[in-house]
């Protein structure tokens, strides 16, 4: 082999190793990256007749399990959606209050029939009059909070997927972009390995968002469909869209509130189910309204058997206890948990939760007759509050004739959503149910978040043990590098001694 020879073999070593040299450190600089794939670069020794020619160096590769990568990306639109479930319930859980404490709905109306109670001792006392009045403005502040609660949770929810739209359609248009350098890098050769790797972090994040995954096509791009089969665009030209709407009791989903538009369509309901914005909408349209219809109910039963008895203690913020019957059957009193108050009459006068308010014609189906105290009346006046702590806090309307029936399918605006839990008969099972049922519907979200994590982490170092960066093997292959490094900077060394000796010796005998 002449000199000229082994200085470009070593030469050609040498840029290899300088090759090498920035491909582990480029991997080195991504190992926390959670979607970074490993990157390789190959070489083949060069061999004419025999005799070695140096090395050729490829383009630079990767290896990744596909199978693992996609369980990943779904595990990841799962742990998204418990998270933003958790927290946007969280202000509404801490609104429930603890059954047994002085916040929680149970205890509210228990502390009122407590004050009946009392009452009932000394139906004349003004001091206990009041404390009946203050324990219902108190149950009326708990009714409204909770459903303010529920109208901020929507809002919040609404106003996280006009976001997440916006960064899903940010990652979508990195996805396309990065398509096209990839069929063209393909086509000419090139390596995609790092525009692969750049493609796999923007479809990281669009698995958190929709739990969506990729389907790679013949030319090296991909397309990304959900799990309800919607291919998202990666055009922005074709860009999904959404209209911030502003939430309240009424506001529903298909109706007030817009929907997620890609090309003119509605794709709403291909977005739910996974993700974060599966989750916001599942918040918004269904859990949430849910919730509000279970209060309304509870609100209007509350306010309608305490009427029914002769006292209209709760009346909305015309002064009314609005009607069952509507059509959808809450259509007169969707929203009322957040406006029901005490009768103002009875604020001015107390003394009415004593002697009541309201003439009844007794019924056969509904309550008896009752006359209120006229204000010449005995002062120990106690049958109003005998029908109160026997009828309206108990399961019959009159004795042997139940209360109606509390409604637990049919709810909303649009009478499409259902509770999930049997007829309460009392207004005090009411509540307990209500909070225990939601209360364990939040609950069940942050029971499943710490699974589904500690999946997604195990499917992470899955992933990064087989496909991403391992430090050790990294400084494993420098070191090696460096010693092959030496090896041709000696070679190249020698070359030039042995040229600067030719190059002498030949000017010393010219």
């Amino acid at each position: 082999m002449g000199l000229e020879s082994a200085l470009l073999i070593s030469g050609g070593g040498i840029n290899n190793i300088s090759a090498q040299f920035a491909l582990i450190a480029h991997n080195v600089a991504n190992a926390g990256t959670a979607a970074y794939a490993s990157e390789t670069l190959p070489q083949q020794s060069l061999t004419a007749d025999g005799v070695g020619l140096g090395v050729q160096t490829g383009v630079a590769t990767r290896y990744v399990n596909q199978q693992l990568q996609s369980d990943l990306w779904s595990q990841n639109g799962t742990v998204s959606a418990l998270q933003t479930t958790q927290t946007t319930l969280q202000p509404v859980s801490a609104a429930l209050g603890t059954p047994g404490q002085s916040g929680s709905l149970s205890n509210l109306l228990g502390s009122l029939q407590n004050a009946f109670s009392a009452l009932l001792g000394t139906p004349d006392s003004a001091a206990l009059q009041q404390q009946v009045v203050t324990s219902a403005q108190t149950l009326a502040s708990g009714i409204n909070a909770l459903s303010n609660s529920y109208t901020s949770a929507r809002q919040s929810a609404e106003n996280d997927l006009v976001s997440s739209v916006g960064q899903l359609n940010s990652a979508l248009s990195t996805i396309g972009t990065l398509n096209n350098q990839i069929v063209a890098a393909t086509a000419s050769g090139q390596s995609v390995a790092d525009l692969q790797n750049q493609r796999d972090a923007a479809m990281q994040t669009v698995s958190g968002l929709t739990g969506a995954q990729a389907i790679p096509q013949s030319n090296g791009s991909i397309l990304v469909a959900t799990a309800n089969g919607l291919v998202l665009p990666t055009n922005s030209a074709s860009a999904l869209s959404i209209t911030p709407a502003t939430m309240g009791p009424n506001a529903t989903y298909p109706g007030s509130i817009p929907g997620i538009m890609m090309g003119g369509v509605d794709v709403t309901a291909q977005l739910s189910g996974s993700g974060q914005i599966g989750a916001d909408i599942q918040l918004r349209d269904t859990t949430l309204p849910t919730y509000q219809g279970e209060l309304d109910e509870f609100a209007q039963n509350t306010a309608s058997r305490f009427s029914a008895q002769g006292l209209t203690l709760f009346t909305n913020a015309s002064g009314a206890v609005p009607a069952s019957g509507g059509t959808p059957p809450q259509a007169n009193y969707v929203g009322f948990a957040s406006e029901i108050q005490v009768n103002p009459a009875i604020l001015a006068n107390p003394a009415l939760v004593t002697d009541g308010t309201t003439a009844i014609t007794g019924s056969a189906t509904g309550a008896t007759s009752f006359t209120p105290n006229p204000t010449t009346g005995p002062a120990g006046f106690t049958t109003l509050i005998s029908r109160v702590l026997n009828y309206t806090f108990g399961a019959d309307v009159q004795a042997g004739v139940a209360q109606p029936a509390s409604l637990t399918t049919s709810l909303g605006p649009a009478g499409n959503l259902s509770a999930p839990y049997p007829t309460p008969g009392t207004i005090s099972d009411f509540a307990a149910t209500l909070v225990a049922a939601q209360a364990s519907d939040i609950n069940t979200a942050t029971t499943n978040l710490a699974p589904a994590q500690s999946l997604q982490t195990t499917l992470q170092s899955a992933f990064t043990s087989g496909s991403g960066v391992n430090i050790d093997t990294e400084m494993a292959n420098m070191v090696q590098l460096q010693n092959a490094y030496g090896a041709n900077a000696r070679i190249m060394e020698a070359v030039q001694t042995m040229w600067s000796d030719l190059l002498n010796f030949t000017s010393m005998i010219g």
